[in-house]
């Protein structure tokens, strides 16, 4: 194939449609008919990337295998794919200014005055292009973030009407999801918002191919041939995306709607063969019967916004169906949780996983909880944040170093048993500048970290500053907290671990980023089934 194609999705009359999802589901169809797909997300805010956003602004930070801290849709991306994303991936509009402004430092446009067109939408349009030029794909995915109208998105749509224009008919095409909302006093669908929202894009210069429609009611053929008349689009590309119980239906149900062919007709490619969904299809069989329910507390003090532990939840539907397990997860809010309420707070619940994080607040309502769990035999997994976190309740109530902390909360602290990097400590910029991306780790053997990844090196995912200080390692290990995974260039901590307790692990690194629906993650995985196992006796 001579020429990468396009496909942009931008959303209309509301926010939080699921544009991702449609793009990922859209994708996971192209890959199953034989097209190398990929996706990328365009985010119309000024940050540089999400990295310093708190998770109640923008849900969790995201990460990439090259250290890219980018949108949480890339991590539906991946999901749906099982295709690593990386920094081309992610663009915000941050990071088209900083480019163009520090092109503008360098002399680089010749004293010209620099303005939004054709400067800003150039570097847009170089970014978006940035993956098809690679040769790795036939098809780039393009999603808009933001809803067409918004003053911050109108660089991008400008960017995406040249290219429809510079790359011709059949390169490029627009897919526009909107909500059709549902009147219960006049109990019918409405389509003005509709028509109202390709109008708008109308005004833009852009024309949309494909509408999805966003509906709690199923459409019917006569609501149908009005959208196609009055949005001016063919009556086959106006296509229901009704509400499903879960995520993993929308492939199904975007391929039942016809969205795949639709979009290859308009992007004048061929059909090749039906996607092949048989994998996808025995997970959702696995993920809708399952044998068993437990109860797993997910102690966070961002607990208010499902969003800022988004990864987490989905690792546990992959590993949960793995183990033909329904995981149902209880959150329990850190700040609120204290050594006299400890056992009610956490009553009924058959494991403990304790979130990432940063900053000191809730953190001690975190060690009561991971105590709770040590002492009490619950499986436990900590992630990140919640790694230091065991090593500091060990410390206190093990070691009886009653003053261990970390030097996040305490830089007095009498035991730093989890300390500031060595190359963080003149850092004085937040973004960007953690500990980033993929990096090796060594496993012990005969440790529980190997039974759970079965093999003696990892490449895991990483977002930190901070991290279990070495001098201490050899009193851990005499009281019986090994470290079972470390980093071989660095010697840094990355697991610890408890043997003689029914599941006990703390990782430095993120495992929940790399699962994925083909690829449940192991150490969730491992840890469902020990919550299995543990429940029986």
């Amino acid at each position: 194939m001579n020429q990468t194609k396009y496909v942009f999705v931008t959303g209309g009359v509301t926010s939080s449609l699921g544009k991702g999802i449609i793009a990922a589901s859209l994708a996971k169809l192209l890959q199953a008919r034989g097209y190398r797909t990929t996706i990328q997300k365009l985010d119309p805010y000024i940050n540089v990337d999400p990295g310093t956003l708190n998770p109640y602004e923008h849900g969790e930070c995201y990460v990439t295998d090259d250290g890219a801290e980018t949108d949480l849709d890339l991590g539906h991306y991946e999901r749906f794919l099982n295709v690593p994303t990386s920094q081309a991936n992610n663009v915000t509009t941050g990071r088209i200014y900083l480019s163009v402004i520090e092109k503008e430092r360098r002399g680089e446009f010749l004293g010209k005055t620099v303005q939004v067109v054709p400067h800003i939408t150039n570097e847009i349009k170089q970014r978006i292009q940035l993956l098809g030029n690679t040769g790795e794909f036939d098809i780039v995915i393009t999603e808009i973030g933001g809803t067409v109208g918004d003053i911050e998105s109108l660089p991008y749509i400008e960017s995406v009407r040249q290219l429809l224009w510079e790359l011709g008919d059949g390169n490029a095409i627009v897919i526009h999801l909107t909500l059709v909302p549902y009147l219960a006093a006049a109990k019918e669908l409405k389509t003005k918002p509709t028509q109202h929202s390709v109008k708008t894009l109308m005004e833009s210069g852009i024309k949309a191919d494909i509408l999805v429609c966003r509906t709690e009611h199923h459409l019917s053929d006569e609501l149908r041939q009005k959208l196609a008349l009055f949005c001016n689009v063919k009556k086959e590309a106006v296509i229901q995306s009704i509400d499903a119980k879960t995520i993993y239906d929308v492939p199904n149900l975007m391929l039942a709607e016809g969205l795949d062919r639709v979009a290859l007709k308009k992007l004048d490619l061929p059909e090749k063969s039906i996607p092949n969904l048989q994998e996808w299809n025995d997970f959702l069989q696995r993920l809708k019967n399952p044998k068993s329910v437990i109860n797993v507390g997910l102690v966070g003090k961002y607990v208010e916004l499902q969003d800022s532990y988004k990864s987490i939840l989905e690792a546990f539907i992959h590993a949960g169906a793995a183990n033909e397990v329904k995981v149902n997860v209880v959150s329990v809010h850190s700040e609120y949780v204290n050594p006299d309420n400890v056992a009610d707070k956490l009553s009924g619940l058959d494991a403990l996983l304790v979130a990432p994080g940063f900053g000191g607040r809730g953190i001690d309502g975190k060690i009561d909880a991971v105590k709770f769990a040590r002492e009490n035999n619950i499986p436990f997994l900590g992630i990140c944040l919640g790694m230091q976190i065991a090593v500091i309740e060990f410390a206190r109530n093990v070691l009886g170093w009653k003053d261990a902390n970390s030097t996040e909360m305490n830089e007095q602290t009498a035991y730093p048993v989890i300390n500031i990097m060595e190359n963080q400590k003149n850092v004085t910029d937040k973004g960007g500048t953690m500990r980033l991306g993929a990096w090796k780790c060594s496993i012990k053997p005969k440790s529980v970290a190997y039974d759970i990844y079965e093999k003696e090196e990892i490449m895991e995912r990483h977002r930190h500053r901070y991290e279990f200080n070495g001098i201490y390692l050899e009193a851990f290990e005499k009281a019986g907290l090994t470290a079972s995974g470390l980093n071989p260039d660095t010697g840094l901590v990355e697991i610890v671990e408890i043997k003689n307790h029914p599941f006990f692990v703390g990782v430095q690194f993120h495992p929940e980023y790399k699962s994925t629906v083909l690829n449940p993650h192991p150490l969730f995985v491992k840890f469902i089934a020990a919550i299995v196992k543990n429940k029986q006796k």
